[in-house]
């Protein structure tokens, strides 16, 4: 795959980014290298070989669940900075 700057352009839109002509050197250099690394990975022999779906051979290890002592509303909402009846109140973060 050849690595230009169309290429380049085409990611830096698609994540949103800006890169000026030194960055994009930088990034074709990187990406050059990383597509070597995977044409290098594809030639081993891979036949017979099962995906690895988990990191080890352990299967379902979880406690078990054994309900606890809770605390009331009145109680989790004692030391709150802002609140209103039943809810802790934040400042509002999301713009639409």
């Amino acid at each position: 795959m050849d690595i230009n700057n169309e290429t380049i352009d085409k990611l830096a839109d698609l994540a949103k980014l800006e890169f000026n002509e030194s960055e994009k050197e930088n990034i074709k250099k990187d990406l050059s290298r990383i597509l070597t690394y995977i044409e290098k990975l594809n030639e081993i022999n891979t036949e017979g070989v099962e995906p690895l779906i988990f990191m080890s051979e352990s299967v379902n290890v979880l406690r078990e669940d054994h309900p606890g002592e809770t605390i009331s509303k009145s109680e989790a909402l004692k030391n709150a900075a802002s609140k209103d009846s039943d809810y802790f109140k934040v400042p509002k973060f999301i713009e639409k």
